[in-house]
């Protein structure tokens, strides 16, 4: 790449941070993605192509053996990135307005049964300050369907115990208020009065304000994601459990739960801070998936 192209990459990254409020993930594959672009164009200005150049990467890309979520990715990275440099006037027209990705294959998000979940939490040995924090967090998990990024991001004047209520920022820093159990509260409220204060040794953990990070790590600071996605694999293949386990399948075990339940479509919505009703009926498939599994081993004539 010239160094043109790399101020571009820069600015498209800071676009996609700031103005986005992409995932620290969707932001590296995005980059990635137009970084993969730029070179295939072996010297030709990105601010030069037009859409049969477009369509010509497309084809090119379709040769692999990339699954069409990922070149559906690809493709939203490389309109997403035009559009940013059209609106900037780096370029007079958008190449990549009319340019259209693979649909999706729709496929019904993976959940745990309630006896799956409470088999994960009650293999976590909480005898130590950082394992009691890791059941605390998965216990929030299970009991809000929180994003595991909305999680970590939490601070302390983001609770409201009195009310049983969290209030989350989620994609696109859109605010909203997520409800806990009981017993998540008694959990949590456990890990603040006890085991917070003994998960950094030897560090000085600052004092308690609005904007001290709920969850921390053993030097102090903010918890990353990755710290709780080595907590749920270890329990998980501690207890053999046949299933790929990360945190957002306690997400949409959450929405499954709730679905089967009796919770009205809406409040699940409102629950999970989907944009649009439609990303949350997929869970209405799953539970009729699950009568139907039900039905098939429980009537005598199925």
């Amino acid at each position: 790449m010239n160094t043109r192209e790399k101020i571009f990459v820069e600015d498209f990254k800071s676009y996609l941070s700031v103005e986005k409020n992409f995932s620290e993930h969707t932001l590296n594959a995005y980059c990635s993605d137009v970084i993969s672009y730029i070179l295939w164009l072996n010297g030709i200005s990105c601010v030069d192509v037009d859409f049969n150049k477009l369509r010509e990467y497309i084809h090119f890309i379709q040769k692999f053996d990339y699954k069409k979520a990922t070149i559906a990715r690809k493709i939203a990275s490389i309109r997403t990135f035009y559009k940013y440099l059209f609106r900037e006037r780096f370029i007079d027209s958008n190449p990549a307005i009319s340019l259209s990705a693979p649909k999706k294959p729709k496929s019904l998000p993976k959940f745990l049964t309630v006896n799956e979940i409470e088999k994960i939490l009650n293999n976590i040995s909480i005898d130590t300050p950082a394992g009691f924090r890791n059941r605390v967090i998965l216990e929030l998990l299970w009991a809000t369907g929180m994003r595991v990024s909305e999680l970590s991001n939490l601070n302390f004047g983001d609770l409201n115990l009195e009310d049983n209520e969290i209030r989350v920022f989620g994609k696109g820093a859109k605010e909203r208020i997520v409800l806990i159990s009981s017993r998540a509260k008694q959990y949590l409220v456990q890990y603040i009065n006890t085991a917070r204060n003994l998960l950094a040794p030897g560090y000085n953990i600052e004092e308690i304000n609005e904007n001290s990070p709920l969850f921390i790590n053993n030097t102090g600071y903010r918890l990353q994601n990755k710290t709780i996605r080595n907590a749920i694999n270890a329990v998980v293949e501690k207890i053999e459990l046949p299933k790929k386990v990360t945190p957002h399948v306690f997400r949409h075990s959450f929405a499954t739960h709730l679905i089967e339940n009796g919770a009205d479509l809406r409040v699940v919505q409102e629950l999970l801070g989907h944009a649009g009703i439609s990303n949350t009926q997929i869970y209405t498939h799953i539970s009729m998936k699950h009568l139907q599994t039900v039905y098939d081993t429980s009537h005598p004539h199925a």
